[in-house]
């Protein structure tokens, strides 16, 4: 299962932002989902660098498996998760 979330709408609220990706990882975590993408745009990168600082926390960190950015889309970053 892939779950996708599109910062786009909510690029400007810090609050709002930690939240979604904080539900996203939550989902993904109770539907045993193997993957989530986060589209946080292209712009200027400020956004996609929070993005990966939320991701970089020690208590978020522990709850998946890996990171890929995305080589043919920069706006673009996976989440993969594994399951035993």
């Amino acid at each position: 299962m892939k779950l996708k979330l599109d910062l786009h709408d909510i690029y400007n609220k810090g609050s709002e932002i930690d939240k979604a990706l904080y539900g996203i990882i939550q989902e993904a975590i109770r539907k045993k989902a193997t993957q989530v993408e986060i589209i946080p745009g292209k712009g200027s990168g400020q956004l996609k660098k929070k993005v990966l600082r939320f991701l970089e926390q020690k208590e978020i960190k522990a709850l998946y498996h890996r990171i890929d950015k995305d080589s043919k889309n920069h706006g673009r970053l996976f989440v993969y998760f594994q399951w035993k």
